[in-house]
């Protein structure tokens, strides 16, 4: 069997990475007390259920979230990197024992190198702009965390689909002979289109890959570079966000999703079969079955994740609402309603939410027999050289205008009004107070935006194009509306977490103090009675 040479590739950063990933026992590391570790790993889970965030995005937020906060409280100073990265291995972030002392200079400096761009930008300025400095400090941690983690492996596999499909995709222009896009601008969209689709990468850590893209020197940037950083860090970000937001940037993730998993398959079997690799690709009965199991273990996984995913996130939705239940509905009710509670109406809003997503989750196809051969077939293509290469078209983005695009608005204005007005109906027919029709209208609406995104989630191993009929058009007609609408809600719940800012000033900061205080105190307490002999 002839290889592509992309896959040759990929297998020798994959051994590179298992070279890279051999801890030296020798070393000093980064160790904390084991008691107080477990206390602090603790609040970090309980952190996790009411910050909920997907699972592949958990480290990453919470290295934010600390960044951020031993800055504002503490300050930068030069020992910071040691007491951050203590932090996050006393909260479960990181093995303890695991993270080696070189490292703490390697944070330090990058840590040092985000606070010099954000302290020239406000002299440059004059003025200090949050938005910027946040994702400024969430690029930072996204370094962090490849600083510590090694994501050679990930970054491999991005570069191979990116190469791959770069190739295969051909823009179908409205005019002819005129160019769409830029050879430049169509691989950019691929290479964040591989990234959303591969590993539902965040805003913040493909924008982290841009900047190295646009900057070779950005792990150690020269003063050049800095300075232009920082002085030009507005623009560095509209830069940035027009990339993501490129009109064409749906249409290259489309086809990335659809064709991501024969990638995924591929990056197991090589991770798992590195030494014999080359020997399967001479046994095509031992391939095959080898991407059988992969296919079966990505599978058990992510029927596990889905699961994961619908459980947490219904409890976040659900810890916000008794909290909202407590301390504004009932009360509330109790003024307006002369001291009495629509019991009914507080179930069917505590309990409607989690029924609804176990709906959602339990009716989700996540695969097929027939999906599995195309999977097959498609990592063979993936394996071998071939002169004759698949092509993917993309078509360019619609553009409505005149009398039929203001019908097609029209009517999906029309279909909000539906939605939300069969809704109001239903629920004053069963004596909800208006309060408690607004907070089921909003719970719901995140649930469904929740929902959705966890149904989609599953079908991440199909290639084949779900089936759609006539029950499918009718419930998206009732639906859309309530998930645009959770959408947007889910965004402004990430900005104004009652809860969450209620953690993060009257509890964690405490909590994380004393923790620090207990743990010096006891490492003191053993360095007395080492004293006495």
């Amino acid at each position: 069997m002839t290889v592509s040479p992309h896959v040759t590739k990929l297998l020798e950063q994959y051994q590179l990475w298992e070279k890279e990933s051999s801890f030296p026992e020798e070393e000093g590391t980064i160790s904390v007390d084991e008691v107080l570790s477990h206390v602090a790993s603790f609040y970090e889970k309980i952190r996790g259920i009411v910050d909920w965030r997907e699972e592949h995005l958990l480290r990453k937020t919470a290295i934010e979230r600390i960044l951020k906060r031993r800055m504002v409280v503490h300050g930068f100073s030069d020992d910071f990197a040691e007491g951050f990265l203590s932090e996050l291995v006393r909260g479960g972030h990181f093995p303890n024992r695991r993270i080696s002392l070189t490292k703490v200079a390697e944070i330090q400096s990058i840590i040092e190198k985000y606070v010099h761009i954000s302290t020239r930008y406000r002299q440059t300025n004059g003025k200090s702009r949050k938005n910027l400095e946040d994702w400024l400090y969430s690029i930072a941690a996204v370094e962090i965390e490849e600083s510590l983690s090694n994501p050679r492996r990930e970054r491999a596999l991005i570069e191979l689909m990116t190469a791959a499909l770069a190739d295969k995709i051909e823009i179908a222009s409205k005019r002819k002979g005129k160019v769409a896009l830029s050879p430049e601008e169509q691989m950019l969209q691929v290479y964040v289109a591989v990234q959303r689709a591969l590993f539902k990468l965040d805003t913040s850590t493909i924008a982290y890959h841009l900047l190295e893209k646009f900057y070779e020197d950005w792990k150690n940037p020269t003063e050049e570079t800095l300075t232009y950083a920082a002085e030009s860090l507005g623009t560095l970000h509209k830069n940035i966000f027009r990339i993501l937001e490129h009109p064409y940037a749906e249409k290259f993730y489309q086809v990335a999703e659809r064709y991501d998993t024969p990638y995924l398959i591929v990056g197991d079997i090589v991770n798992e079969d590195m030494d014999r690799f080359p020997e399967l690709l001479d046994n095509p009965a031992a391939l095959e079955e080898r991407i059988q199991q992969a296919y079966n273990i990505r599978l058990a996984r992510l029927k596990s994740r889905i699961r994961r995913a619908a459980f947490y996130s219904t409890l976040s939705v659900f810890l916000t609402k008794i909290l909202i239940a407590l301390a504004i509905e009932v009360p509330l009710e109790r003024f307006v309603a002369d001291g009495t509670l629509n019991y009914v109406a507080m179930g069917l809003n505590v309990a409607f939410p989690p029924l609804l997503m176990l709906g959602l989750v339990l009716t989700t196809q996540k695969t097929s027999r027939r999906n599995f051969e195309r999977v097959t077939l498609e990592v063979m293509k993936v394996i071998q050289l071939h002169e004759q290469q698949d092509t993917y078209k993309i078509l360019p983005p619609r553009k409505r205008g005149g009398l039929m695009a203001g019908m097609v608005y029209g009517f999906y204005l029309l279909s909000f009004l539906f939605s939300f007005g069969l809704l109001v109906w239903v629920l004053m027919q069963l004596n909800f107070p208006i309060f408690s029709i607004i907070i089921f209208l909003l719970f719901v609406s995140l649930i469904l935006f929740a929902g959705t995104k966890i149904r989609q989630r599953a079908q991440e191993l199909m290639i084949e194009s779900p089936k759609e009929n006539f029950i499918n058009n009718i419930f998206d007609f009732f639906s859309l509306p309530l998930i645009q609408t959770g959408k947007w809600l889910s965004g402004k719940f990430v900005r104004y977490n009652i809860l969450v800012l209620f953690l993060n000033f009257l509890i964690e900061v405490p909590f994380q103090m004393f923790v620090e205080f207990l743990e010096q105190w006891r490492g003191f307490l053993r360095e007395k009675k080492e004293e006495i002999h």
